[in-house]
This record gives C-alpha cells, structure tokens and sequence, in this order.
C-alpha cells in the first residue's frame, strides 16, 4: 500500500513539475528572456517532441537571440526526420528571411507552395503560418492552391480577410462575395465583416465599390442573395426606398421574403422615414395572409398617420374594429387608439372608456397589467394621482418581479414626485437604482439625483416644486406652458442647484416645438455655469446632435464631440461621439 501512494506520489510530482517548466518557459518568453527560455523549451522538446508549440517556441527564441544556424540546423533536422512536414519549408524561409536573405527565403516558400500538390490536407495550415509570418501574398497563394487540389475546402472568407489587411479592397469584397455564391449560409458572416468597411455615407467609395460589384454579379447570374446583400447595404446607407425596391424584387419570387419588407418598415420607422415605412406597412397589408402580421402593420401604418398628422385617422380606427372586432388580437390597436385620443384629441375620457373595455376582454395577467399602466398614466394626464398611484400599485402586487412591477415602481415614484411628495418618490427610487431593467434604473438614478440635489432644506424653498410641476406639464404634452414654468425657476432661483437642471429641460422642450436657436442657447448657459457640472457632457453632446441632424452645420457638430472626447473621458457619450466624430471625419467606422 505503501508503495502504491508513493508511486501515485511520484506521478502528480512529475506532472505538477512539467506544468511548473512549462509556465515557466511562457513566462521568460513574455518578458523577453529568451536565453533563459531557450534552457526550458528545449528541455520540453526532448521530452515532448511531437508538440509543435514548443518546438514553435524554441524556433522563435533562437531567432529573437540571432542565433539562426541552431534555428536552421533544427528545422532541418526536424524535416529530414519527416519529410511529410512541409510546412517546414515556410519556417525556414522565415529564418532566412530574418538574415535578409531574400533568395533564399523564397526558394523555401515556393518549396511549401509547390508541397501543397501533394499534401493538399496541408494547404490550410502552410498558409496560416504564411499569414503569422506576414507573408500575405504567400498566404493567398496557399490558400488558392488548397482549393484548386483539394474542392471540398474553402478559404474564400480567409482570403477576404487577407485582402482586407493589404488594403486591397475590391479583391476583398469580390472574395466575400464569392463566398456567398458558394455557400448563402455565409449571408450573415459576410455581412458582418463587409460593415468594418462600409459607412453611411452612400458615396462613400467602399460603399460604390461594394455596391457595383454586387450589381455586376446580380447581372451576370441573378440569385436572392444578391437582392439580400444590396437591401442591407441600402439599409445601412439609410437609403430604404432603395432597399424597398430589392425587398419587392425578392418578394416577386418567394413570398416568404414579406418579412424582410415589414422588418424594414420597423426599421424606416424608426427613423422617422415615415413615407417608406408606410409604404413597407402598406405592403404587408396587400400581400399578407397572416391575420397577426396584418394587424401589427396596420398598427404602424396607423402610428404614421398619427405622426404625420394625416386626415381621418379616427376613421380609419374605426374601420378596423368594425372589421377585426374590438378583442384580444386588437389589444395594442385599442391602446393605440386611447393615445390618439388622449395626445392628438384631448379627449381623456373617452380615452378612458376604450382602455377599460380592452381590461374587460383581456385575460391574461400581463395583459390586464400593461393597461393599468396605460390607465395610470392616463389618470396622470388628468391630474388624478390617487387614482393613478392607485392603478400602478395593483400592477407592483400582482406581478412581482417581472419588469413591468419595476416600471410600476417607478410610476408611483414618478408620480409621488408630480404630487410634490418627494420623500415617498425618493423611498421608491432608491429601490429601483438597482432595478434589474437598465433603462428603468437609469430613470429611476436621473429622478432620484434631482430629487436629492435639490430638495428644499432649512425651509427655504428651492424651486423643486415648480420644477416638477414644469415637468409634468411636459409630460401632459403642455409643452409651452412648461416652458413657461420652467422661465420661472430660472428667474426665482438663479444662482441655485436647479439653474442648470431647469435649462437642460427647458431645451429639450425648445427642441420639440422647433426652437432650436434657444435651445443652443441654454446648452451653452449651462456649460458657461460650470465647466465641471453634471450636464455638461450632456449638454455638449445635445449641441453636437442638432448642429448635426437640425441645423446642418457638421463643423460645429465635430467641435462638440471632440470635446467629450477630449475633455469627458468618462461620459457615457464617449463611445457614440467618437463613432459620430470619426464618421464626420469621413474615416472608415468599424
């Protein structure tokens, strides 16, 4: 027994002291002690002479320390022992190549290329040491070769990325398209590695290039995937009238392509093309024989009859609950509604009567739960804050943990802060800074830091009151009249905390009602206020959002997100500036 648990003991000892020579030898190899991982790795190349990342390792050392002859006298060595090895040749080239000798290190290339005949199975693995080495051109070669001896393989995307690399754009792209045109499972992939080189800019001459190329082999042999490629890049150049036409073309010859037009609508109507988008949702209300699809673009179609503020919109509502019926499946038309009725109508109480017909048909609790928050946030407008705390608590008991009790949650808190009850708001937020949904925890952080830094202390007021009360005048669409308030504050409290807080909301609301000069105006207040206050990053990146999108003046647009960039390292606008001031550089965003 006893010699059974020394032998035992003897083997983890040898194990645990190979492991210990080979973090060794990685370490000395890191820090640059090569001498010293030269003594490691050749004592674990004796003892392991099938594993080639030691024998790598050993190379690479000698090279680092110009001791080539023992690189060279090794690599040969190793293939004399095994001629089956020529990948050899492409080390040894290597080798040579580092004493400059350039003849000889191609004669050694050219022998690897040629070896690829024979070894096809081979070619994969001579051009990745080939592309390690830096020797594109090689690479290339290698991997064409492969393929030429071996057809089941395909190094097209390896290609591509190479080409990518040496900058040669074209051969690039023409590679990812070929690999497409052999494998359409490759879509998704090659969209994701063509986007490093492509912008928004549909003038762009990555984009040119890429679009001709894929017109060219649209001609030459006409397949879906072309039509796919061409809407996505239009997607990306936010051209989707363009796209729409490759959508229609896809749809002529496969109907199940009329998904693509309604995730295209989404997509248009995000982005506020409306007239696309609501030709996209036209579309799908054409063609579609899928009730559910019907109904969701007959949703937007009617949310862009709302924001474009087009005539009979009510009548239209109508039609389709006098065609549909007013049940489960035309839930989010009947909540869409009640908005139109409360923002567009003025006309709460009909509103009203609509949301709690719908809670009389739904049934199931998550249904029942988003329409009392509709009912609560209805009850808000009104002013009716019992009632609307009354609503969102009844939503916060009945589906505990599920993210819309958190949205509840901070409704109430919301709310409490309309009603100028801010130790109960505060209480509320609290909890939810750490709410498991970002955006949730994010407002609930933004309310509980306005609330805190500006309640009124030693009794003397602070302007809070009248702050909320201008932002809920916001909230209840009374735009001008929160502007209003919000004058107000400024001029009762200047000089306190919420000087800079009421600017910033002031100049979100001149935004909405199209008064962009003033807005600038209280952006540039605030920053002026203090250059280390907790809006001005926000307020520097609202400046660089207008001039870029409103006022067309990119200059003055790069000059504020250079900025953040220089002077906000911390801003959570960082990332998206800098992509937004490299974009107006004209570089090439990946």
């Amino acid at each position: 027994m006893k010699k059974c648990v020394l032998f035992i003991f003897l083997i983890i000892s040898q194990v645990n002291y190979g492991q210990n020579n080979v973090v060794l030898a990685e370490n000395y190899y890191r820090e640059g002690s090569y001498q010293k991982a030269i003594q490691m790795y050749k004592a674990l190349v004796e003892k392991n002479p099938n594993n080639t990342n030691y024998f790598k390792q050993l190379i690479t050392c000698y090279q680092e320390t110009s001791q080539f002859k023992r690189a060279e006298s090794l690599l040969k060595k190793r293939l004399n022992e095994n001629p089956n090895r020529p990948y050899l040749n492409v080390a040894l080239g290597y080798n040579y190549e580092k004493q400059h000798q350039k003849e000889i290190a191609s004669s050694y290339y050219d022998k690897a290329i040629h070896s690829i005949e024979k070894h096809p199975n081979l070619g994969g693995y001579i051009a990745q040491l080939f592309r390690h080495n830096n020797r594109l051109e090689y690479a290339i070669t290698a991997y064409k070769r492969a393929m030429q001896y071996n057809p089941n393989t395909n190094y097209n995307f390896q290609i591509a990325q190479i080409y990518g690399e040496k900058g040669a754009l074209e051969k690039m792209f023409q590679s990812y398209v070929d690999l497409v045109d052999i494998h359409k499972n490759y879509l998704k992939t090659v969209q994701r590695f063509t986007s490093k080189y492509i912008s928004e800019n549909p003038k762009n001459s990555n984009n040119l290039l890429f679009e001709k190329i894929l017109t060219q082999k649209s001609a030459e042999n006409p397949k879906d995937v072309w039509n796919q490629l061409l809407s996505w890049l239009f997607i990306q150049q936010k051209e989707y009238k363009k796209a729409f036409i490759q959508e229609k073309e896809l749809f002529k010859r496969n109907p199940k392509y009329l998904s693509n037009s309604i995730k295209l609508g989404h997509i248009a109507f995000k982005n506020k093309t409306f007239q696309i988008a609501k030709q996209c949702f036209d579309f799908v209300i054409e063609h579609t024989f899928s009730l559910k699809e019907k109904l969701n673009a007959t949703l937007f179609s009617l949310k862009i009859d709302i924001a474009t503020a087009q005539p009979g919109i009510e009548e239209k509502f109508n039609t389709v609950f006098s065609t549909y019926g007013k049940n489960q499946t035309t839930l989010k038309l009947q909540i869409e509604y009640a908005d139109y009725l409360t923002f567009q109508k003025k006309q709460p109480k009909r509103a009203e009567g609509v949301l709690v017909e719908a809670l009389s048909i739904s049934s199931s609790k998550l249904q029942k739960a988003r329409l009392k928050l509709k009912l609560g946030d209805l009850a808000v407008f009104t002013g009716k804050f019992n009632k609307a705390l009354l609503y969102f608590s009844q939503v916060q008991t009945r589906i505990k943990n599920h993210p819309l009790a958190q949205e509840a949650q901070f409704k109430v808190a919301q709310t409490s802060y309309f009603k100028n009850d801010f130790k109960w708001a505060l209480a509320q937020l609290k909890v939810l800074k750490a709410a498991t949904t970002q955006l949730i925890a994010n407002d609930a952080l933004d309310l509980f830091l306005i609330i805190s830094d500006n309640q009124p202390k030693d009794s003397l007021p602070s302007g809070l009151a009248l702050y909320a009360t201008a932002d809920l005048l916001a909230y209840q669409h009374k735009n001008i009249q929160a502007i209003d308030s919000l004058q107000t504050v400024l001029v009762k409290f200047k000089g306190q905390n919420i000087e800079d807080e009421a600017l910033y909301k002031q100049a979100l609301l001149f935004v909405k009602t199209r008064q962009l000069e003033k807005a600038v105006a209280n952006y540039l207040k605030i920053i002026d206020l203090d250059k280390e206050g907790i809006l001005v990053d926000d307020s520097l990146y609202q400046l660089a959002e207008l001039h870029k999108n409103q006022l067309n003046n990119p200059e003055k647009a790069s000059e504020y997100y250079q900025k953040i960039i220089f002077d906000h390292s911390s801003s959570i606008y960082l990332v998206d500036a800098r992509k937004k001031y490299r974009k107006l550089r004209g570089d090439t965003v990946q």
